[in-house]
């Protein structure tokens, strides 16, 4: 039975749709996360979750149990979950202590500071107690939150955006950290966020949503690797398409060469086998496009952002298309300057192309070398 599980959820405000259809289950102790972008729905179906939205349609269940549906809503209190919003939400006037001992006023004091104390060293704030929340830097802030969310061993916790307010250093180094205090805690959790490297960071499973929906619920490594959609593709990591001509069951040729794959290649809606001349776009991602000094395949770099120990070029093709290339910073190449280049594309995704040279609404192809 699954810690929590969404079923065929619908969210309205007046005609407006803004959650279509969800569907989705966390296990007991796992990590999830819904990734989108701005006004895909996403934050609504954590408050929807939490209790503090009502649905049009469907139902959610905690531990086996409804808690929401259309005409039947569990108050927010009594779900016991937890919530860590995107503004911390700490009372100023209040210690750290007093703050994550906020909700534990059923317990007799000795119990409730050797939970404030355990709290504190979990989230790594030994000591801390007896400050203020403008004391404290924003991560440490966020530390609190988290503690004071977990402080009444809640069934669930929720996070919303929760290191928004955090500079990018900062947030992988802390969404590694909340991940750990997560795990150590055997919590079920929910995040939400517009930042995939949060998502990748902290989350077992991920659902990408767009316009309302799931578009698709996996592991990170698939999300990259293998997306569902055209839409998964562009916004999961960085790639670019190049136009492909399927030459049998098992090969595609692009401008920089042959993909060879172990499964059918269907490219034709409907058919069981493809049919050579079909058209087809390839999906590949930085880490496809191996610099190769020997290699006789050239293309020139047109922009270049450095990240420390790797370059990433934007190289463009004899034909004028641009692909993407992570490279180790020594090799320091000019704009202007022509490098060789080759491919080494353990996955490959292609999308069909309908004779118009549209996308087709329909499953990429998948397939591994």
């Amino acid at each position: 039975m699954a810690h929590l599980e969404l079923d065929r959820i619908v969210q309205r405000y007046g005609s407006h749709t803004v959650v279509d259809g969800v569907s989705f289950r966390v296990e007991a102790g796992s990590i999830a996360c819904l990734l989108g972008p701005s006004g895909c729905g996403k934050t609504t179906l954590l408050r929807c979750i939490a209790g503090f939205e009502p649905i049009a349609e469907g139902d959610i269940r905690v531990e086996g149990a409804v808690v929401t549906r259309a005409d039947f809503r569990v108050a927010p209190e009594r779900r016991r979950i937890g919530m860590v919003f995107q503004d911390y939400a700490l009372f100023p006037h209040l210690t750290v202590a007093a703050n994550i001992a906020f909700g534990l006023k059923a317990l007799a004091a000795r119990q409730c500071a050797s939970r404030v104390d355990e709290l504190l060293a979990t989230v790594g704030l030994d000591g801390q107690g007896d400050k203020y929340p403008h004391e404290l830097s924003g991560g440490q802030q966020q530390r609190v939150a988290l503690a004071r969310a977990l402080a009444p061993r809640p069934r669930m916790i929720l996070l919303d955006e929760p290191f928004s307010n955090l500079d990018v250093d900062l947030r992988e180094r802390l969404s590694l950290e909340l991940r750990g205090i997560l795990k150590s805690q055997r919590m079920t959790a929910v995040l939400v966020t517009h930042d995939q490297h949060e998502a990748f960071a902290l989350a077992d499973e991920i659902g990408i949503m767009a316009d309302g929906k799931i578009q698709q619920w996996d592991t990170p490594y698939n999300l990259y690797h293998r997306p569902a959609n055209r839409f998964v593709a562009d916004f999961v990591g960085q790639g670019v398409f190049l136009p492909g001509t399927v030459l049998d069951n098992h090969r595609v040729r692009v401008e920089l060469g042959l993909l060879e794959s172990r499964l059918p290649l269907e490219c034709m809606q409907g058919c069981d086998a493809c049919g050579r001349g079909c058209g087809v776009t390839v999906l590949l991602r930085p880490d496809d496009v191996i610099h190769d000094d020997r290699s006789a395949l050239q293309a020139e770099v047109m922009n270049r952002a450095f990240r420390g120990a790797e370059f990433l070029y934007t190289l463009r093709l004899e034909s004028g298309a641009e692909v993407l290339s992570l490279v180790p910073s020594h090799h320091n190449h000019a704009i202007g300057e022509r490098i060789g280049i080759r491919l080494d594309v353990d996955h490959v995704v292609a999308f069909r192309t309908e004779a118009n040279g549209t996308q087709a609404a329909i499953q990429p192809i998948g397939f591994q070398r």
